[in-house]
């Protein structure tokens, strides 16, 4: 098998990903990638606690690499600290790189210049397919997965903190990509057939954070993020996600 590096959000598409991969075997996954806010100890964008990451690298039983980030980076921050990130990493004789994207053809091309620039190529499992289709196979393969962050353009805090399953793709409006894929939600993956038990998780506060808008200047962004926790061992749980 090809050994690789695997691009870790801890989200539903990664999950897919990951399955996917491990199950064709023609990669051998060495390390779990994720970006983490160093200031917040949150995975980036997601918002997810680190020590929840690290629960699901643990649980996949793949070595967890986390490119600890600023607050608000700058993309030439950004670049060269997941540059020197890859150079280490080549070392390793490791030279592929496997990513989640879906449809997203800017930021495929953005990957594919960077990865070149340091010597990799990218590896994209579900790339081109359908996003509704691709969501339904999760589904049905029994991950679960719990929104953690949302974009208020484009879904109310009611989406936050839902459990992913097919009332929940019944309910998103029409303009909004059955994966989330342009960015509308993220998630976080908590069972499934890459773990051998539930990842044990509550449910936190629901916060309302706004971000200045990189293409639209003066403009700020809103998001809905849902806070996770460890799930204490006398919190009751229900479908495996629990409420304090």
């Amino acid at each position: 098998m090809i050994p690789a590096i695997f691009n870790w959000s801890g989200g539903k598409d990664s999950s897919l990903a990951l399955y996917r991969i491990l199950w064709q075997r023609q990669y051998d996954i060495r390390y779990l990638l994720t970006s983490v806010n160093g200031t917040h100890n949150r995975i980036s964008m997601h918002g997810v606690r680190r020590e929840l990451l690290e629960l699901q690298a643990k649980a996949i039983g793949i070595e967890l690499v986390e490119l600890l980030l600023p607050e608000m980076p700058s993309m030439e921050e950004y670049d060269a600290l997941m540059s020197a990130t890859m150079q280490r990493f080549k070392t390793e004789s490791l030279v592929h790189s496997v990513f989640g994207d879906i449809f997203l053809e800017d930021l495929k091309k953005y990957r594919d210049e960077k990865l070149a620039e340091n010597g990799f190529t990218g590896v994209y499992p579900l790339w081109k397919e359908d996003t509704r289709t691709l969501v339904e196979e999760f589904i049905d393969l029994g991950f679960k997965t719990v929104v953690v962050c949302c974009s208020a353009d484009k879904l109310d805090a009611s989406f936050c903190g839902r459990i992913i399953d097919r009332q929940f793709l019944d309910d998103l409006p029409a303009d909004v990509d059955p994966a989330g894929e342009n960015g509308e939600f993220h998630t976080f993956v908590f069972d499934g057939p890459l773990f051998p038990s539930p990842i044990p998780i509550t449910l936190g506060e629901k916060v309302y954070r706004t971000y200045p808008n990189p293409v639209e200047g003066g403009r700020e962004i809103g998001f809905w993020y849902q806070d996770l926790k460890q799930k204490p061992r006398t919190t009751h749980s229900l479908h495996g996600v629990s409420r304090l």
